[in-house]
């Protein structure tokens, strides 16, 4: 009889869990691994690889250099992005704040990033996120959106691809960057694709 009690009680425990779960899940926003993202102001919508093995995001950006300004360190860089909405190539030079530096350990050795807080449009809101520039002229995908980014997406679905689209009218719901948020900032161990 005890056995029998057990078991029923785990049972319910179980059903209790597996509801709590999809109740939350069904509040959550799910994105496949490979989605639309618009950034912005430029409204450039490029394909975006969501990779939960990366902690940081990641944005192809070329000739990119450190300098001075008004006694903070910035960052110049040009993005050269094929905009997925109309086929045309977004070629400007971006100037922004240095936020770090990132020190990345891979395969190819180790590498020092700027890393720079950039405005993104995942579904109908747009992220202030933390992004590290590197050519990534050679990968299939131009942003690479870390764990980080996705911990304020909501749900991955790592079988599927394109479940959202960028829509974010002068209105959409802005999300700040929280540097409390950032924890341990160290990325050594962690390089993408």
């Amino acid at each position: 009889m005890r056995n029998v009690k057990s078991s029923l009680l785990i049972g319910a425990l179980g059903s209790a869990l597996t509801f709590s779960s999809v109740s939350m899940a069904q509040d959550e926003e799910v994105f496949g691994w490979v989605e639309n993202a618009s950034i912005h102001p430029w409204d450039i919508t490029v394909k975006a690889k969501l990779d939960s093995g990366a902690l940081t995001s990641s944005l192809d950006a070329r000739d990119i250099e450190t300098f001075e300004k008004e006694d903070e360190e910035w960052v110049r860089f040009r993005l050269r992005l094929e905009d997925q909405s109309n086929g045309e190539t977004f070629s400007d030079v971006i100037e922004r704040p240095l936020y770090r530096e990132q020190k990345v350990r891979g395969a190819g050795g180790r590498d020092e990033r700027p890393v720079v807080l950039l405005d993104i449009c995942m579904g109908n809101t747009i992220y202030e996120e933390q992004f590290s520039l590197r050519d990534r002229e050679e990968m299939l995908y131009p942003l690479l959106l870390g764990r980080r980014t996705i911990s304020h997406l909501g749900l991955l679905d790592v079988r599927n691809t394109f479940l959202q689209s960028p829509d974010c009218a002068d209105d959409a719901e802005y999300v700040a960057h929280n540097a409390d948020e950032d924890g341990d900032v160290d990325d050594s161990d962690a390089d993408d694709e």
